[in-house]
């Protein structure tokens, strides 16, 4: 697998730190893709890649990011494991920032989370895609890939 990239311009991921956690492109659930990767890129959070395996194999990950489903399969079985799984890969002790396809997911995720204990855990906004446009596509107007956020393909 290539995990080579290169930095966007997303700008100095210090830039993105700067003031508290829930600035103005954060809200009390969730923190956007930029301030996201300002986080994660300078160890202050662990990015969880919610998403199936499918999707990431087939659409892009971030490298280094931990993967635990939230859902499985084409049909999006809920994973009883979930908040099992994520607090064996990450531990409940950190900030947690979870992505999905359009931020969807996620937020489902964290709140199962933090309803088991799970108190630093935010929702990345737009998730990976973004939100559908006009033509059903995802991608031209938000998401992780659509600010240019370092992410690979499989």
């Amino acid at each position: 697998m290539d995990t080579s990239f290169e930095h966007s311009s997303a700008g100095n991921p210090q830039d993105a730190v700067s003031g508290t956690l829930l600035s103005t492109d954060s809200n009390a659930d969730g923190v956007s893709p930029q301030k996201a990767w300002a986080l994660f890129s300078t160890g202050q959070a662990v990015l969880v890649d919610v998403r199936t395996a499918e999707e990431r194999a087939f659409v892009g990950f971030v490298p280094d990011s931990v993967h635990v489903a939230w859902a499985t399969g084409t049909s999006m079985t809920r994973n009883p494991r979930f908040v099992r799984e994520l607090e064996s890969k990450v531990g409940k002790d950190k900030k947690i920032l979870l992505l999905c396809r359009s931020g969807k997911r996620s937020a489902l995720a964290a709140d199962a989370a933090k309803k088991v204990g799970f108190t630093d855990i935010y929702n990345v906004l737009e998730g990976f895609e973004g939100e559908l446009n006009a033509e059903q596509h995802r991608g031209s107007a938000d998401g992780w890939r659509f600010h240019g956020l370092p992410w690979v393909q499989s």
